[in-house]
């Protein structure tokens, strides 16, 4: 899969896109509109990132929980070779790491969620002046269709490539939607 950004500054434009594209064969998990304007996007039904994905939390949360994980395990190797571990037993030196990846895996969480993602973060000046940006994870099979479907709009300007969502992910969310709509 390949993603494709493209800019607009036409919410009901981008409507049309994401119904003619889900018409054509490309599903709604494949399909996203990033904005500032959280309520022009629930008006016309768009499919929005979610606010966690604005963010870098998923990468700080990370970094973060590797740094706690390395700072925890220096506080037992400290422990054991200190003999501390003999004297007072392993609960505090477990109870210390457990809070120190504890505390780092929060705190990459608090630094990520200040930090636009980074796959967004050029796109900033964009969506400060009100546009819109598109983007459709695409296989190579529905890269005929998105081109079909993106040049019957001309406003849409293109805006580049990345790395897609993968696969799995979306074919996920796409037996998660059909199993929600089966149940009563």
């Amino acid at each position: 899969m390949k993603r494709h950004y493209y800019i607009s500054d036409d919410l009901d434009d981008l409507a049309v896109i994401e119904q003619q594209l889900e018409a054509a064969g490309v599903s709604t998990p494949q399909i996203h509109v990033l904005s500032t304007d959280d309520s022009g996007m629930q008006q016309r039904h768009l499919n929005q990132v979610e606010p966690v994905l604005k963010k870098d939390v998923v990468k700080g949360t990370t970094l973060g929980a590797a740094i706690g994980a390395i700072g925890a395990v220096v506080v037992l190797l400290i422990a054991w070779k200190t003999g501390l571990t003999e004297t007072y037993t392993w609960v505090p030196a477990i109870f210390l790491s457990i809070v120190i990846l504890g505390f780092c895996t929060w705190e990459g969480g608090l630094i990520g969620i200040q930090e636009p993602h980074a796959d967004f973060k050029r796109f900033q000046a964009d969506l400060s002046q009100g546009k819109h940006i598109l983007f459709v994870d695409a296989d190579p099979d529905q890269e005929s269709i998105l081109r079909n479907v993106v040049t019957a709009h001309p406003k849409l300007q293109t805006a580049g490539e990345g790395a897609s969502t993968p696969r799995w992910v979306v074919t996920a969310q796409n037996t998660f939607a059909r199993f929600i709509h089966l149940a009563p």
